[in-house]
C-alpha cells in the first residue's frame, strides 16, 4: 500500500482491512460490467475534500472505475454479508446489489469505505439482478447531500453513472450507478449475522470495530460496555438530529444502523411537511412502524437488538449491562433533542419549563396543522407579528411566553435571530421540489435544476432570498405523498 503513487491513481489509496477478518462475512468478487457507461454527475467537491482527482475520474478510465468496468489499483472488491431484522422480522441479508471498493486512506489518514451500488448480482442478491435505476440514485445522491449540507452525520455520494442499460423495475428505466463513500458498513445486522455464526467470529468483528470506530475503548478494562455506551450515544443524537429536522428514514431495519453512527440508505427518506408525529412515507411501511414520531423509540430497539449480539462476550452481567445502555439512551436522546429544539427557539440558556414550551409549540402546530419548517422560519425572521389575526389563539398564547422567554437570554433580539439562522435551514429538500428536479432530469432531460437544487442545499442556513423563496411549501401537495426504496 505505501508504494501506491496517488497521482498515478487518481488519487485513490485503497486498503483492504475488512477482508483480514474471517471470509464468512463477505464474498470476494468484481462487479458485472455495463454496456456505456457515463458520468452523469461526480461531487467534485468531496473528491478533492479526500484527495481524490476529480479530472482523472472524468476520464474514460475514471468513468471505467466508478461504473465497476474497472478495478481501482490495490482494490479486491467484495460484497459484505449481514443479517436484519425488516420490519422486525429477522433474515439474513447481505449486499444484493453493491460492492466495496475497499478502503480508501484519504491524505489525513482518514479511512473511508468507497461502494458501488447498483453494480450487478451477488451472492445475496436473493434471485434480484443487482442493479438500480438512474432516478433513485440521483435521489440519494440528493437527499445524502443535502443530510450533509444540514450538518448531520451520513453517508456521502461520490458519483452518479449511467450504465447504458435498461432496468426493470415498476417501469422501465435508466439504469445508474452510485459511487457512496462512508466511515464504514458495518452494521447492527452485520454483528447479527456474525453472531449466528459462532462466538469467534463475533469477537473477530467486535475487535475490528474498536479499533476502527471506537479506539477510545481499546484501553479501558471493559471494552465492550465502553463501545456499547458510545454506540448508544451515537444513536440517540443522531436520531434526535433527524427528529429536529423533520426528517423521516422510513426503513429503520437493523441492516440499515451503521456501528459509525451515520445516516445509511435513502430509500423511502423524506422530510415531513405539515407537523404530524404520524408521517409515514414508505409506501411499504403500511402499519407506520416507522413513522416520525416512532424513531427514537426504534432507535432504542435497534439498540437492544445490538446489546443481545454482544451478551456472548460478557464474562458476566452482559444483561444488566445491555439494560444499562438502553437506559442511557434514553437519558442521551432527551438531553439532546431537548438541546436542539431549544437552538432552534433561540433559548441558549436552559429553564426547567423549557420542556414544556417546546411540547406546547408541537401541540399547537399539530392541532393549526402547521409546516414544521415554516414554522421555525417565521420565527426566526420575526413573520409571525404580521400573521396574528390568522394565527389560533392557542399559539398566539404559547407565542407570548416564548418572546418573554427570550428577554431572559442574554444578548439582544438581532443576535439571537442570527443563532437561530444557524439552527432552522433556509430550505430543505421538500418533497415537491425534489420530485420536480427528478422528474425534469429522468423524464425531459434537463439535469439544470437538480444541479441548482444541489447548489442551494450545500449551504442550507444562508438565508438567501432564492433559497427562502425555493424552500417554501407548496400548498397543494397531496398530504399522502408516498416513496419507494426504488430497488
Amino acid at each position: 500500500m505505501s508504494n501506491i503513487k496517488r497521482k498515478d491513481n487518481f488519487g485513490f489509496c485503497i486498503d483492504n482491512s475488512y477482508l483480514e477478518l474471517p471470509d464468512i462475512l463477505y464474498t470476494v468478487q468484481i462487479a458485472k460490467p455495463v454496456k456505456d457507461p457515463q458520468i452523469i454527475l461526480l461531487n467534485t467537491a468531496l473528491a478533492l475534500e479526500i484527495g481524490l482527482d476529480a479530472d482523472g475520474l472524468s476520464t474514460l478510465e475514471g468513468t471505467a472505475i466508478l461504473s465497476g468496468n474497472q478495478q481501482v489499483l490495490g482494490s479486491r472488491s467484495f460484497a459484505q454479508a449481514y443479517s436484519g431484522h425488516q420490519f422486525g422480522y429477522f433474515n439474513h441479508l447481505g449486499d444484493g446489489r453493491a460492492l466495496m471498493i475497499g478502503e480508501h486512506l484519504t491524505p489525513e489518514g482518514r479511512r473511508v469505505d468507497l461502494q458501488l451500488k447498483g453494480s450487478g448480482p451477488t451472492p445475496y442478491s436473493r434471485r434480484g439482478d443487482g442493479r438500480a435505476g438512474v432516478e433513485p440514485m440521483l435521489r440519494e445522491y440528493l437527499i445524502s447531500e443535502a443530510m450533509a449540507g444540514l450538518g448531520v452525520p451520513t453517508t456521502r455520494s461520490l458519483a452518479v453513472v449511467s450504465s447504458g442499460e435498461t432496468v426493470y423495475r415498476a417501469t422501465q428505466q435508466e439504469g445508474a450507478i452510485l459511487t457512496r463513500m462512508a466511515s464504514s458498513h458495518i452494521r447492527v445486522g452485520t454483528f447479527q449475522y456474525a453472531a449466528s455464526r459462532g462466538d469467534a467470529i463475533l469477537k473477530a468483528l467486535f475487535n475490528y470495530t474498536l479499533a476502527r470506530h471506537y479506539p477510545q475503548c481499546s484501553d479501558k478494562e471493559d471494552q465492550i460496555r465502553c463501545l456499547l455506551f458510545n454506540f448508544a450515544m451515537r444513536q440517540a443524537k443522531l436520531i434526535a438530529h433527524w427528529q429536529s429536522l423533520g426528517f423521516v428514514h422510513g426503513v429503520m431495519n437493523t441492516d440499515n444502523v451503521t456501528l459509525a453512527g451515520e445516516t445509511i440508505d435513502y430509500g423511502p427518506c423524506a422530510f415531513m411537511d405539515q407537523y404530524d408525529p404520524d408521517t409515514v412515507f414508505s409506501a411499504i411501511d403500511t402499519s407506520g412502524r416507522y413513522r416520525y414520531k416512532n424513531q427514537p423509540l426504534i432507535g432504542k430497539w435497534n439498540l437492544a437488538r445490538f446489546a443481545e449480539t454482544l451478551i456472548p462476550l460478557f464474562n458476566h452481567d452482559g444483561e444488566r449491562v445491555a439494560n444499562e445502555a438502553l437506559d442511557y439512551y434514553d437519558q442521551v436522546y432527551e438531553a439532546e433533542w431537548l438541546l436542539k429544539m431549544r437552538n432552534k427557539l433561540g433559548l441558549l440558556s436552559s429553564d426547567y419549563e423549557d420542556l414544556a414550551m417546546v411540547n406546547e409549540l408541537l401541540v399547537c402546530m399539530e392541532r393549526d396543522q402547521l409546516d414544521y419548517h415554516e414554522t421555525f422560519k417565521k420565527l426566526t425572521l420575526g413573520t409571525f407579528e404580521t400573521e396574528e389575526s390568522t394565527s389560533s389563539e392557542a399559539f398566539k398564547n404559547w407565542y407570548q411566553k416564548w418572546r418573554m422567554r427570550l428577554t431572559q437570554e442574554l444578548g439582544d433580539e438581532k443576535s439571537l435571530r442570527e443563532f437561530m439562522k444557524g439552527q432552522n435551514p433556509a430550505i430543505i429538500p421538500r418533497n415537491h421540489i425534489v420530485q420536480r428536479v427528478l422528474n425534469d432530469w429522468v423524464l425531459e432531460g434537463d439535469d439544470k435544476p437538480f444541479r441548482e437544487l444541489m447548489r442551494l442545499l450545500s449551504n442550507p442556513y444562508l438565508y438567501t432570498d432564492e433559497q427562502l423563496l425555493i424552500g417554501t411549501p407548496q400548498k397543494n401537495w397531496p398530504k399522502n405523498y408516498t416513496t419507494t426504496c426504488g430497488t
